[in-house]
């Protein structure tokens, strides 16, 4: 078990054992162990959110920092941790019965014991440009768009903009540097020269456990863990905490395709660590409900979640913005590696998302970027349908999952479906698969080629 005290007063003095990990959160001081930035509390200027959803976007900084400082690496399985957040809120027997470890269990694959303890104390008390007004203060949006840089939520920010000309976004985004936070400052650029600044506000949360340094009471230990699936969880978070400034009813739009959404796993030995279930339905219904449970009740709407990616793009509604836009979104899961070995950094071309984001490009026609990998380029495809390279697990399981005969019960691997809607989520499971296959089918040569006439 590791357990984590959060804290947001830091002048009380440390008296606790010093196996326990502290998780100090003091937006824009270096004292702080939960780093927001190096640059000041900017995140956080110009609103305020009322109590309980400030006690929600602090749990889910609490548990993105311990999801990244708790290894797997040890644990009997070498996957299921068990992680204890005692985390100060307003309202104790509400946390107590909200249900959030149920949600964080589903969502990380480990066992979470929330424990909540009393604080007067505002999470955003005194942090640099919060309004000081005991009362909640909003951006003065219509509503909040996730927006991680991806295909997905470009697609979103587009479609929520033309469906409504008159409706103010604010597009939400986390980053700790890198790839995908060059693309999310592109992309804000060119929406907001098409748009205009009025229609969107970004905010763009930088969160990571921070560097250790003399001003911290207790640093977080150095090793991270890379299977940070709680990121979700920190996204919505912050999401529903910007909405209920704004009012109960302000909407949370997450847009993500349905087939990447239920994840079904592409075999039997990939329902662990390669089906993450970040945006899964089950999840999403966890999440409201115990949100609601503590008294955050804004409404959270994937409008793509009975959509496949190439769906999403193909019904556009600007789609020639869209495609003009489309090569400056990331959707990599690791846009980095690429540099290790001297190829260009930003979208891989043979992890799983980077797949489907092919497949759906092809199936509107505009599979034409540039990837550090080519799986229809014969150099590159050898070296990742060799069974030696960790870099072609994804290219290989989809060949044996797109072409293989699956029950349609296996849409239920990754978890359960909301009741009267799996024919839906079938359905949507098959498309995507479909598309895989055609785009598959379309560009493969050489041995890619013998592989799938063999499989057919």
């Amino acid at each position: 078990m590791t357990t984590y005290l959060v804290r947001t007063d830091l002048t009380t003095s440390v008296t606790e054992p010093d196996g326990l990990r502290l998780l100090d959160w003091a937006p824009g001081r270096t004292s702080a162990t939960i780093q927001t930035s190096s640059a000041g509390a900017e995140f956080f200027a110009g609103w305020r959110p009322p109590r309980p959803a400030a006690d929600l976007l602090l749990l889910g900084a609490a548990a993105y920092c311990a999801d990244k400082t708790t290894r797997r690496r040890g644990t009997p399985d070498s996957w299921t941790r068990e992680v204890t957040l005692r985390l100060p809120v307003e309202d104790i027997a509400a946390w107590q019965s909200a249900g959030f470890e149920a949600a964080l269990r589903f969502l990380t694959g480990d066992h979470w014991e929330i424990s909540p303890y009393n604080s007067d104390r505002h999470p955003l008390a005194g942090v640099a440009g919060v309004p000081t007004a005991d009362r909640p203060i909003g951006l003065d949006v219509d509503g909040i768009c996730l927006f991680s840089g991806g295909l997905d939520s470009l697609c979103g920010v587009i479609d929520l903009l033309e469906e409504a000309s008159e409706r103010r976004l604010c597009l939400l985004s986390h980053h700790e540097g890198g790839q995908a936070s060059s693309a999310q400052q592109l992309l804000l650029d060119e929406l907001n020269s098409h748009y205009g600044g009025e229609r969107i506000t970004s905010r763009r949360l930088y969160l990571r456990p921070a560097p250790a340094n003399s001003h911290q009471a207790r640093s977080l230990p150095r090793p991270r863990e890379n299977t940070t699936r709680s990121r979700s969880l920190l996204f919505l978070s912050a999401a529903l905490a910007l909405a209920a400034a704004e009012g109960s009813k302000t909407p949370v739009y997450v847009p993500e395709n349905g087939f990447i959404g239920i994840n079904v796993p592409l075999t039997r030995s990939r329902v662990g660590s390669a089906s993450t279930r970040t945006t899964h339905p089950h999840f999403m219904h966890q999440l409201g409900t115990a949100a609601t449970a503590i008294g955050v009740s804004n409404p959270v709407y994937n409008p793509y979640r009975l959509r496949t990616k190439g769906e999403m793009l193909a019904e556009s509604r600007n789609i020639e913005l869209l495609r003009r836009l489309a090569p400056l979104s990331i959707s990599c899961s690791h846009p980095e590696t690429a540099r290790y070995v001297g190829r260009k950094q930003g979208n891989c071309g043979y992890c799983f998302p980077c797949l489907i984001r092919r497949a759906s490009l092809a199936h509107v026609g505009w599979d034409n970027d540039e990837y550090a990998y080519d799986v229809f380029a014969e150099e590159d495809c050898t070296i990742l349908l060799n069974r030696r390279s960790r870099r072609g697990a994804d290219l290989r399981a989809v060949m044996a999952d797109a072409f293989a005969d699956r029950p349609d019960r296996d849409v239920l691997r990754n978890g359960p479906l909301p009741q009267g809607e799996r024919a839906a989520f079938t359905g949507v499971w098959r498309r995507g698969l479909a598309e895989l296959r055609a785009w598959l089918a379309s560009g493969a040569c050489g041995a890619l080629a013998e592989l799938l006439e063999s499989r057919s």
